[in-house]
């Protein structure tokens, strides 16, 4: 049954304000500032498939970077930013520029081109700093907004962070629905990974009471439409 369906008892999700910055919930997983012009997304673990393979392998259809990068192509298309921020680990591992196809490095290329490119360095990628075009930044100010990959405990107003890949849990008539989600108390805000082979953490776990000690509000991507869910309305694992 469709999200929607199951949730009639909810609104579909506004845009958001979060130190004085409208931000604008794209389905796609992405972040939009109209203001500046400037699309964020998080976690798109490119080349997970052959890292796993290279490490242990354990083979995974190889074609987790070429299905994430054509979601991407497609927001970019829509929205035409001036400016994409990728949100730390944006490769799976520090080597994953060096395995990617041809096609694939062709169509970051191709994403760059006439705009402003920020790989927010990650905990997984590290270490990549060249051969991929765009500049790397441990953290990026834009307005009242701070952007890193790792979110910091305690109260950080107007952080935007990745790095959990929340996703939500609602159970309805004995059926759950499991969905990517943002999350946010009005002075933070945790985004959704992008990436096709990234997973997902229930928003639920403990990890994320620290950087949420009031409450929290998760919005989940449905479909066709964004649901804005409180915590208590979330199920856990």
């Amino acid at each position: 049954m469709a999200l929607g369906a199951r949730l009639e008892k909810t609104t579909k999700a506004p845009g958001l304000t979060l130190a004085g910055e409208h931000l604008a919930l794209d389905l796609c997983g992405g972040l939009w500032l109209a203001a500046h012009r400037t699309l964020i997304v998080s976690d798109l673990h490119l080349e997970k498939g052959s890292a796993f393979a290279a490490r242990s392998g354990q083979f995974l259809p190889p074609y987790d970077t070429r299905e994430t990068l054509a979601c991407l192509h497609e927001v970019v298309a829509r929205l035409d930013p001036a400016c994409v921020v990728a949100l730390g680990d944006s490769f799976h591992d520090a080597r994953g520029p060096e395995r990617m196809e041809p096609g694939d490095r062709a169509m970051v290329a191709a994403l760059q081109e006439g705009r402003d490119w920020v790989w927010i360095a990650g905990n997984h990628d590290h270490a990549v700093s060249e051969g991929v075009g765009g500049r790397y930044a441990e953290t990026l100010s834009l307005g009242g907004l701070t952007l890193r990959h790792e979110p910091r405990e305690g109260t950080v107003d107007g952080e935007i962070a990745g790095h959990l890949h929340p996703c939500g849990k609602v159970a309805l008539r004995g059926r759950a629905v499991r969905r990517r989600c943002f999350v946010t108390d009005g002075r933070r805000l945790i985004m959704p990974a992008f990436g096709a082979y990234a997973g997902g953490l229930n928003v639920r776990n403990p990890v994320f009471e620290p950087l949420f000690p009031t409450g929290f509000t998760a919005h989940l991507l449905g479909d066709g439409r964004v649901f804005a869910i409180g915590r208590t309305m979330l199920a856990k694992d």
